[in-house]
């Protein structure tokens, strides 16, 4: 009988960020430990990382403002990269926000450091290069919706402890997943909490 290949399974602290390659067939699994924690997730083409997860592309390719379990994300040169397969959360992802950063931080107020996704990211896939500019990112498990009259409403993250989302790899990529640390708003409910990214064997 064969045995089941068991998964890489890389904590993310909270606040900070994790980054694995996964090969084409490949599954990663991001994981809200604690519930109500965004993930912010990029992807990276392995090789080039001037070719990677887009949320503009991937909204005219799906022709949606927010992703839903079949449809897949598509890269700056309109390749699919990753597939969501799977989503045991209430479904609330969002593809309009950019990633945190210190600026972002200085605008609401706060003074002095405090960690960010932007900064995280830059951190976590440092042993593959420099990305230059920031992605924007798919922000896992972040309720952000969009009112009558245009404007953002931004909501608590509805996942609850351990919701998950599984994306399937279409090219071989580095992804990286940023346990959003803003606690300024109510995104995260105030208190920001770990993740947990699996990468999970192809299947055959």
């Amino acid at each position: 009988m064969q045995q089941t290949q068991p998964s890489e399974e890389t904590p993310v602290p909270a606040g900070a960020a994790g980054a694995v390659e996964v090969r084409a067939g490949q599954r990663v699994r991001v994981v809200a430990v604690e519930g109500s924690q965004v993930a912010d997730l990029f992807a990276f083409t392995r090789g080039d990382l001037a070719e990677h997860l887009s949320a503009a592309h991937t909204r005219g390719h799906v022709n949606r403002l927010f992703p839903r379990v079949g449809e897949q994300f598509v890269t700056t040169a309109r390749r699919p990269i990753l597939t969501l397969v799977e989503d045991t959360s209430p479904g609330r992802h969002d593809m309009l926000v950019p990633a945190c950063d210190p600026a972002r931080y200085r605008a609401l107020g706060h003074v002095g450091a405090h960690r960010s996704c932007a900064e995280n990211l830059r951190e976590a896939l440092a042993p593959w290069g420099d990305p230059g500019l920031v992605p924007q990112p798919v922000n896992l498990f972040m309720d952000i919706s969009v009112a009558s009259d245009g404007e953002l409403v931004w909501g608590v993250s509805p996942a609850g402890p351990g919701a998950a989302v599984t994306l399937r790899a279409e090219l071989d990529c580095v992804v990286v997943v940023s346990a959003c640390p803003q606690d300024l708003n109510v995104i995260n409910g105030g208190a920001p909490g770990p993740l947990l990214v699996e990468v999970v064997p192809a299947e055959r």
